[in-house]
């Protein structure tokens, strides 16, 4: 995704009435944004877990070494992705996520 926007990589104080404002409750955003924070962190498990496999082997040898660097690399660079969360946050204040609050007939 080439026109990602710059998600920080630390936790920002934010004001809850501007979060609560797109949904009118504070809980709903809470809601909606640990769902997609949920999605972001399987699609992410799941991609990693795809390059992991793609660089592993069934036999011991001395290449196991630089089988173990490859993975270990590939989780570094996973480590130092945004936190699910603060994607989702991020996703939620650009108006990138899609929701539908759905209300019960009286």
């Amino acid at each position: 995704m080439a026109s990602e926007k710059k998600v920080p990589v630390n936790t920002i104080t934010r004001d809850l009435c501007e979060f609560a404002e797109p949904t009118g409750n504070i809980y709903e955003t809470v809601v909606i944004l640990s769902k997609r924070s949920n999605q972001i962190a399987m699609a992410e498990k799941k991609e990693l877990m795809e390059y992991l496999e793609a660089v592993k082997t069934d036999h011991d040898t001395m290449e196991e070494v630089v089988e173990n660097r490859e993975q270990i690399d590939i989780s570094k660079r996973f480590e130092r992705r945004p936190k699910p969360a603060l994607r989702a946050i991020s996703e939620f204040e650009d108006n990138q996520i899609y929701y539908e609050v759905i209300k019960e007939n009286e």
